[in-house]
């Protein structure tokens, strides 16, 4: 929010008014008060408390989405050692209901911050996280470790995460991009190293001391997030009313970002969840295939980093369209005829590069059409919508792949034209911002 001319004119005149009416202590607006003014309102783009917020969202990455690349480990281990007297699809409601939870209370989580502001709901959330992990590691029912891992844990995820994701645009600026890409390699970092530390930690030690290893390195990283992230502006509360519930989805530029974002998801999410299988299929060996979620998530930390660099230069919309057709073109140019071990390599190391704005830019998105005080929410309206997606297109692709007589082929398919399509809706909202300016930089 900026202060227009007209505004300081208007605020002027009746400045002016008042005193010559005899009201004492008034006085025309000066030229260092609108000054001041306009520093207060716009991001500081930089300085130590700018960048120490960064690093503070960069360890709520690390411990929130990083560790939702790590669940499936806990997955196979649950299935093949915990409970194998449970089915798959059972045991699978485990890491479902943490992506559904994490990004599906994103409006509750969302309006809390805008109101609380960051510091409370991120303190809660790191107290839930890192309970509900200490309480898995000493479960030993089906049921515990659904109601500490898949249910308190997720809740926590999501307490950390929103208000570590909406906070950066109130500090940057012309750097916004940037700083995105920074924060969420965070993620990306995390991807790399906790499947494998978590994977070793099962074999030399036990399930209960994997998981208490990693509450307790999440635990520091947590700390430093909670001394590093707050907010530039103050909260501003407003009363609860149907009215600024509905107000997102009343922007059609919002509704066409979000039908985008959900299409993203449903396209996105299947090579994440379905690399593995699908190569082993293909005739890859274990022991090789168990390292394609480490390439794709060290591929990702380039893309998130550098889809925040090219936001600064060619715009926000402008880099997630471009990354965004350049994946689904590499899912039905490269995935569906990749056979060979290197091929699939190939493909999963570009996909983690190319992907990696969709995960680093989609708030950066809200914001350049949200309310500054409102991101909160705005993006946690685009969150849920996007974790009904995440938590039905593993089963849709699932029941391609069993409509398919097991040939990969449609679900790829399926991945790649949603990836199209969910990225001309994108465009949609670009358009509607800037109009057909191919120069335009948003």
């Amino acid at each position: 929010m900026s202060i227009s001319v007209s505004d300081v004119q208007h605020a002027q005149a009746e400045f002016k008014d008042t005193a010559q009416d005899g009201s004492s202590g008034s006085r025309p607006l000066s030229t260092p008060d609108i000054e001041e003014a306009q520093t207060d309102e716009l991001p500081p783009d930089g300085g130590v408390t700018a960048w120490l917020v960064v690093l503070g969202a960069w360890c709520a990455m690390f411990s929130c989405y990083g560790w939702l690349h790590s669940v499936g480990v806990f997955q196979d281990y649950y299935q093949t050692v915990l409970f194998p007297q449970y089915s798959a699809s059972t045991i699978s409601w485990i890491p479902s209901l943490e992506v559904f939870l994490m990004l599906g209370l994103g409006p509750i989580v969302g309006r809390l911050n805008d109101t609380l502001g960051p510091r409370v709901v991120v303190i809660a959330g790191s107290f839930l996280h890192i309970f509900g992990l200490i309480m898995t590691s000493i479960s030993t029912e089906y049921y515990q470790v659904l109601l500490a891992q898949g249910i308190c844990s997720s809740i926590g995820l999501s307490a950390i995460a929103q208000p570590a994701l909406s906070i950066i645009p109130s500090w940057f600026n012309k750097r916004l991009g940037a700083a995105y890409g920074i924060m969420s390699s965070g993620a990306g970092i995390s991807g790399v190293i906790l499947p494998v530390m978590v994977s070793r930690l099962i074999d030399k030690a036990s399930f209960g001391w994997a998981m208490r290893s990693v509450a307790f390195l999440l635990l520091f990283l947590l700390i430093i997030a909670n001394l590093t992230i707050r907010a530039r502006l103050p909260p501003c509360p407003e009363p609860l009313n149907r009215e600024s519930l509905l107000r997102p989805l009343r922007d059609v530029k919002m509704v066409l970002l979000v039908s985008g974002s959900v299409l993203l998801t449903l396209g996105m999410w299947v090579p994440l969840d379905y690399i593995i299988t699908s190569a082993l299929a293909a005739g890859m060996r274990p022991n090789l295939g168990q390292w394609l979620v480490p390439m794709q998530n060290a591929g990702s930390i380039v893309g998130r980093t550098l889809s925040g660099v090219f936001a600064d230069k060619i715009g926000t919309y402008n880099t997630m369209i471009s990354f965004s057709v350049c994946t689904g073109i590499l899912v039905l140019a490269l995935w569906i005829p990749a056979i060979s071990n290197a091929a699939i390599i190939v493909f999963d190391v570009l996909f983690g590069i190319a992907s990696g704005a969709y995960f680093s830019l989609v708030v950066a998105m809200v914001a350049c059409i949200a309310p500054p005080q409102e991101i909160g929410y705005w993006s946690g309206v685009n969150f849920m919508f996007a974790s009904i997606a995440g938590l039905v297109t593993g089963p849709i692709a699932g029941a391609i792949l069993v409509h398919g007589d097991g040939s990969y082929w449609g679900m790829k398919l399926y991945s790649g034209v949603l990836i199209l399509v969910g990225s001309v809706l994108v465009l949609g909202t670009r358009v509607l911002q800037t109009g057909f300016v191919l120069q335009a930089k948003r």
